[in-house]
């Protein structure tokens, strides 16, 4: 995951470390909603998985481009989010 264009960003934004967020991405339970209904260009994939680093669950959002994954953005999860995880994980 290459988070050199926003990591800073999430940092202080949302108060997210990357590393909470790569721990997300690697639950095997995370639910991954492809693309991110939020997404204005259809090309990002949000991912809900869960953060211990964090203490709950993170809500991450990437896009990928020319082979690479791109970090974009991520926050604690709100309600609707862990509903959806509690709901859709495998």
């Amino acid at each position: 995951m290459d988070w050199s264009y926003r990591g800073d960003y999430m940092r202080e934004r949302h108060g997210i470390e990357v590393e909470w967020t790569d721990e997300a991405l690697e639950d095997p339970d995370a639910v991954r909603i492809d693309p991110d209904p939020a997404s204005r260009s259809g090309r990002s994939v949000r991912t809900i998985g869960y953060s211990t680093k964090a203490g709950g669950l993170v809500t991450v959002i990437t896009v990928e481009e020319a082979g690479i994954t791109y970090g974009v953005n991520g926050w604690k999860s709100n309600e609707i989010d862990i509903r959806r995880y509690r709901e859709e994980r495998p």
